[in-house]
């Protein structure tokens, strides 16, 4: 269209090439296909291997808490760890009703970290840094399996 016939239009025939303009820009609801058994069984082996990551690193590192600290650091640390563990959880829970119910939003999984968080500068017995970085071992576990698995990819077979 040139610039003269631009400025000969109308004010209706403008306003509905505009209309049809922003129609063409805005992308149209997408909607998700089903799951596939095969597809969603992937997925929940994938949660399962990340939940077992996150256990046994919870576990070698409380065994060095242990070791270099004290027992009450240690259990700390398992108290944020299984804060971090029921967070991982809830958020794969989450991400498996993408695309199958209405989106909620996320303050339920923040509150459980807020909670323990909260107990844990009003309790005496415990201490906010050993709780915190005990809840952050499932993105430790989450970061190896990562580079786990673009170091090692898997051969599929043909």
């Amino acid at each position: 269209m040139t610039f003269a016939e631009k400025t000969t239009k109308t004010p209706d025939e403008s306003l509905a090439t505009e209309e049809s303009d922003q129609a063409e820009q805005e992308p149209a609801a997408v909607q998700l296909p089903p799951p596939t058994g095969t597809a969603m069984q992937d997925y929940y082996q994938l949660q399962q291997t990340l939940l077992r990551l996150t256990v046994a690193f919870s576990a070698v590192i409380f065994l060095f808490v242990w070791g270099f600290y004290s027992l009450n650091t240690a259990l700390n640390y398992v108290i944020g760890a299984c804060t971090g563990v029921v967070y991982l959880r809830m958020l794969a829970r989450s991400v498996g009703k993408i695309g199958r119910e209405a989106p909620k939003s996320s303050s339920g999984r923040l509150a459980v970290l807020i909670g323990v968080l909260v107990v844990s500068t009003q309790w005496q017995q415990l201490s906010v840094l050993p709780v915190f970085l005990g809840f952050l071992t499932y993105k430790a576990a989450l970061i190896t399996f990562v580079l786990w698995t673009a170091v090692l990819p898997q051969k599929k077979a043909m």
